[in-house]
């Protein structure tokens, strides 16, 4: 009889691997019969999760690290054997401050360094002319979009806590919200960026792979205890999942792949605007106007699914940074543990394909070097570059 497990999750595109290795029946393969749970918000997945509704989810990375060291709320040790999504996110504006940014910039607008500095700009001028901050939507404190936005107005001179408001939204909220002006901005994954373009009521300002060349943005996490108790059926689960995200990023499945992420139940968008993400080709302006790049949601590329220990010391960095969490080394190390490549090497098996860049592991586009075992001296090189 198949082992019975229920996964939540999130309907945006780095869910594909979940849904493909359900729909597909890579999982049936592996004797796994999982039903997939769709939510609404992340906090939803995370409680589900930790009082064990779910056997495992469709989690943020920061999100599994801040669990695991008890930032924030209850602590819940959480691992991963799997990454789902790797550089996913973009941020999008309104027409308006995007006029604004582009009267602003001295330089090329797709530097995230110049779009930054443009901002602070008018982020300036809106101060003395006594206008409310802008306001910016991101997922969840404990997020690569909160941390994406946030490193971004860093990069600018812009300080996130006190020159603008950051709010909390669900992914599938953010569009509307920017419709109805109570968002300037927002950064969340893929379709949603898209949709707001579609629409014609933003603009894709940079994805975030233009920040990194490497962040590690959702997981397919499971309960510590869990997979104490589960060993087999966590290394079934990852590889079902291995064999999904390599179907996906074979460009012969697009089509089928687009159709399966687009059913009733699951993502629920056009097939074309998936296709465009899937493609790294997305319109980035109501214009028409497109953007392309390699690098936008590895999947099952670039050994995107394989964890990555330097992702969750970045992930820890930031926390650090901005005030969520003290700096220590037993956090540091509490934080890399979440990230289990032993696991997905134990699954797959044969020698670990590897990255070739960015050398650090992570590519910021400041030039920053980021040293997994000295988060203080990047935080100190950061404060420098400002």
């Amino acid at each position: 009889m198949s082992e019975r497990l229920r996964i939540g999750f999130i309907p945006l595109v780095d869910a594909a691997a979940l849904i493909v290795a359900v729909d597909k029946g890579f999982c049936a393969q592996e004797d796994l019969d999982v039903e997939l749970v769709r939510e609404i918000s992340w906090a939803n997945v995370r409680d589900k999760f930790n009082i064990g509704l779910f056997d495992a989810a469709h989690l943020l990375a920061p999100m599994a690290v801040a669990s695991s060291l008890g930032i924030g709320h209850i602590r819940v040790p959480v691992i991963s054997g799997f990454g789902l999504g790797v550089n996913g996110n973009a941020i999008t504006v309104s027409p308006d401050l995007h006029a604004a940014i582009a009267a602003n910039v001295d330089g090329d607008i797709a530097d995230p360094v110049v779009s930054a500095r443009a901002l602070a700009r008018v982020v300036a001028e809106r101060k003395s002319l006594g206008l409310e901050p802008l306001t910016f939507g991101m997922t969840f404190p404990f997020s690569s979009h909160n941390y994406d936005l946030r490193f971004w107005m860093g990069a600018g001179g812009v300080d996130p806590d006190e020159d603008v408001r950051l709010v909390v939204l669900p992914p599938p909220y953010m569009v509307e919200s920017l419709a109805n002006k109570h968002l300037d901005g927002f950064c969340v994954g893929a379709p949603w960026n898209s949709v707001a373009i579609d629409l014609g009521i933003g603009h894709i300002l940079h994805f975030t792979c233009e920040l990194f060349q490497r962040a590690a943005e959702k997981m397919l996490a499971v309960r510590a205890s869990w997979a104490e108790g589960h060993p087999d059926t966590l290394l079934r689960l990852i590889r079902a999942h291995d064999r999904a995200a390599q179907f996906i990023e074979y460009e012969g499945n697009r089509d089928e792949v687009c159709a399966i992420l687009t059913a009733p139940g699951r993502i629920e968008v056009t097939p074309e605007l998936i296709r465009r993400t899937l493609d790294g080709r997305l319109k980035v302006s109501p214009d028409g106007t497109y953007r392309e790049t390699g690098r936008y949601l590895l999947v099952g590329r670039e050994a995107a699914a394989r964890p990555d220990p330097v992702q969750g010391a970045w992930n820890y960095a930031q926390m650090v940074r901005w005030g969520q969490a003290p700096l220590s080394a037993e956090l540091l190390a509490a934080a890399k543990a979440v990230f289990r490549p032993d696991l997905y090497d134990a699954a797959v098996g044969g020698t670990p394909i590897l990255p070739i860049a960015p050398a650090d592991g992570i590519g910021e586009c400041t030039g920053t070097t980021f040293d997994p075992d000295d988060i203080a001296g990047y935080l100190s090189a950061l404060e420098i570059r400002r």
